[in-house]
């Protein structure tokens, strides 16, 4: 088995300097776009399909719109949370609906850790810049965060019945709670990463802000030393992060099985291992591959061709496996910082 990226313990500090003379949100807006070019993302909308409710376009519109939250979320005279309300606003204003929202909280302090410590973008952008980042949080950028869910629908897990005054889908009324509390933006997340219910599959974005992004560094070295087109690298990241973990926007639309099924439907894909029509997307003791197997070579050997079919299963069935786009998402930019351009 091939341990790569972070994730792993590698250390490499050539793979860790920023890009010199490339803006941030230049990448972090071409991450956006390459995202949604990518495909097959079974179950998303990609260059090839739209969802009943959702377009190709409108992540486009949505990418541009982010623009400006994401130059604000450079700059150290602005804080991280008014960078990704500004953002959603901006998607949201662009796209008008919500495209981008899970993307933008996994870009916004990565864009802020890019910059970190020197405000210039030829800082190093590593697991422990973004985890000093999030641990830099304030109230008021918790307070931004829940101002954000007022520009967009977002499908969200309800939450604890203890909890119920911190519900994000309440907007600005749950301030005054978190003011109260003296919540931080990063203490709101760690309530989603660790779920009390055993059973409950956990926010995968709250996780990166509180364990220091490891799914999204290890994927953008997949992305990384993969070969071929962007847009091919990033669907077959996609599945790898996919068949890693269970989904946590399809356990909130669906439940936690589904979810966990999707995630071994995604591993059949994985390291040629889905070779013909009828195994495809259908776990079974000869072609499941396991959490603990999905590395760089198990990604590289993804079968695409086999992803169209698991594509068409999935939209429907109306799986959508938005939060693993979101990873895919974050993994692109990091990739594009470490020196992976779109036409090699």
């Amino acid at each position: 088995m091939t341990h790569d990226g972070p994730a792993a313990g590698r250390t490499d500090d050539r793979l860790d300097e920023d890009r010199p003379g490339r803006a941030p949100a230049d990448d972090a807006t071409l991450a956006l776009l390459l995202e949604v070019a990518g495909t097959p993302k079974p179950g998303n909308v990609d260059r090839h399909r739209d969802l009943d409710d959702l377009r190709f376009d409108a992540f486009l519109g949505g990418a541009v719109g982010a623009r400006e939250g994401l130059e604000l979320a450079a700059r150290h005279d602005a804080s991280l949370g008014d960078a990704f309300e500004r953002g959603v606003a901006g998607m949201a204003d662009r796209a008008r609906t919500n495209t981008q929202f899970g993307c933008l909280l996994l870009l916004v302090p990565l864009v802020r850790a890019t910059t970190a410590g020197n405000g210039s973008s030829s800082g190093r952008l590593d697991p422990a810049a973004v985890d000093r980042v999030t641990h830099e949080t304030t109230v008021d950028d918790a307070a931004a965060f829940y101002r954000a869910f007022e520009h967009v629908d977002v499908a969200v897990a309800d939450p604890p019945p203890d909890a119920a005054a911190l519900d994000v889908r309440r907007g600005r009324d749950a301030i005054p709670t978190l003011r109260e509390r003296g919540l931080t933006l990063r203490d709101v997340l760690a309530m989603s990463a660790e779920p009390d219910d055993p059973d409950r599959v956990p926010d995968r974005n709250a996780q990166e802000w509180v364990e220091g992004f490891p799914r999204t560094f290890r994927a953008a070295e997949w992305i990384r030393t993969d070969t071929g087109p962007l847009t091919d690298r990033a669907a077959r990241a996609f599945l790898g992060l996919l068949a890693s973990e269970p989904d946590t926007l399809i356990a909130a639309t669906h439940d936690p099985e589904t979810a966990r099924e999707a995630s071994a439907r995604a591993a059949t894909l994985l390291g040629g291992t889905a070779t013909s029509s009828a195994a495809v997307g259908e776990p079974s003791d000869a072609n499941r591959i396991d959490a603990a197997d999905v590395d760089a070579d198990a990604v590289h050997g993804a079968d695409l061709d086999a992803a169209e079919t698991l594509a068409t299963a999935f939209v429907e069935d109306g799986i959508n496996p938005g939060t693993t786009a979101d990873l895919t998402c974050a993994a692109l930019y990091v990739a594009l910082r470490r020196g992976v351009e779109v036409v090699p």
